[in-house]
């Protein structure tokens, strides 16, 4: 085990938490307490290509929700 293991489990820590003491240390994103706002900022920090990917899925969904939308009116009218 190398020493600076050996002070973080000592003091109970990380070592990330040990190196950057004080600072902030980025914590997991969720998305269940974010709103749709503070969601659109976060995927404007991300790299293009991981944004289309994004911007993509989020186009299939719509689309796959106007086709259900439309057939389900339609269906009812009929």
């Amino acid at each position: 085990m190398a020493a600076v293991d050996k002070i973080a489990n000592f003091f109970n820590m990380t070592i990330d938490e040990l190196v950057h003491l004080g600072e902030d240390i980025p914590k997991e994103v969720s998305m269940e307490d974010k709103t749709t706002t503070e969601l659109v900022k976060l995927i404007q920090e991300l790299d293009q290509e991981e944004k289309n990917m994004i911007f993509k899925m989020v186009e299939t969904f719509l689309t796959k929700k106007k086709f259900k939308d439309f057939f389900n009116k339609n269906i009812a009218a009929l």
